[in-house]
């Protein structure tokens, strides 16, 4: 591998996991997002909420003073890991520079409970969102699904959803390294066995825990979407060093080749997960494609 000089000295301090036990997981990954630096939330407001559903949703809500436009925001955590706290410091610094109200999702995470119960909770969320978008100070029309990893592939699957079902409009999707096929046959899903956080072990884990016995369906694996058309428009960022990888550049071209409008970045030296390194000069460049991406789909 050829890491970016300023991650590569980081790259060993990532915990080496395969998600086998999720409960030892999850301690694991809340420890690490508290070791973060806290994030600067002046000038905004930031409430929990409760979001009818079956059962009912938890949603932390970032609402920037003066914001118009509204970011579902889904965490990453291989579906088995994360919540609402974990997630607290990438939510705050999504609102903060993008100027979006960021409503970040408390999903339902897996094996406890599988494939769809984390996007039925995701879709009551962007409904809810819809629904209430005068309350929460934003606007109907400027609603964007987003998300990190296991997040993003939810965001992919709900953007899919609210097509077929049409349920609300969604302005845009925000993928940021997402896992988008359960098959694995991508030249990086079988190559990157002994990357850094992310890896092959890794990714079939995940894909077991949320799924279980149950077949993929598109919503659960974008990828196998056969028809991508009437989506909203993309922005795609993928890790070199990630399983994810080609699957996240395969699904942005097919979306290009579908009539939808797409960024998609490739970022050099980088592994899954990499921009949470906050001193790199790289992981603030992918950040400010990330917030400036967010606040130009949902510009006037």
């Amino acid at each position: 591998m050829h890491l970016d000089p300023e991650l590569e000295a980081f790259a060993p301090l990532f915990p080496r996991s395969d998600l086998s036990d999720p409960v030892a997981e999850r301690k694991q990954y809340a420890e690490l997002a508290a070791s973060r630096p806290a994030p600067d939330t002046t000038g905004m407001d930031i409430e929990d909420r409760t979001v009818p559903g079956d059962p009912a949703v938890p949603v932390r809500v970032y609402r920037p003073h003066g914001s118009r436009g509204a970011l579902i925001w889904l965490h990453g955590g291989g579906m088995i890991m994360g919540d609402l706290d974990t997630e607290h410091p990438w939510a705050a610094r999504l609102a903060a520079a993008s100027g979006a109200t960021v409503v970040s999702v408390g999903y339902r995470l897996a094996p406890e409970n599988r494939y769809p119960a984390a996007l039925d909770d995701v879709y009551a969320a962007l409904c809810w969102a819809s629904e209430h978008a005068a309350g929460l100070g934003t606007d109907a029309g400027r609603i964007a699904v987003g998300g990190h990893s296991a997040g993003a592939c939810l965001a992919a699957g709900v953007a899919l959803r609210a097509r077929d079902e049409n349920g609300p409009a969604i302005r845009f999707q925000l993928l940021n390294e997402p896992g988008l096929d359960d098959r694995q046959d991508s030249w990086s899903a079988r190559t990157f066995t002994d990357t850094p956080w992310n890896h092959r072990a890794k990714v079939t884990s995940s894909w077991r825990h949320y799924l279980g016995d149950t077949p993929a369906t598109p919503y659960a694996a974008p990828l196998r979407a056969t028809d991508l058309t009437g989506l909203p428009p993309a922005y795609v960022s993928a890790a070199e060093y990630d399983p994810n990888r080609d699957e996240d550049i395969a699904y942005a071209l097919r979306l290009l080749g579908s009539g939808v409008p797409v960024e998609l970045h490739q970022w050099p030296g980088t592994f899954h997960g990499s921009q949470a390194i906050l001193s790199a000069e790289i992981s603030q460049r992918q950040l400010a494609m990330l917030t400036g991406a967010v606040r130009r789909a949902l510009a006037d």
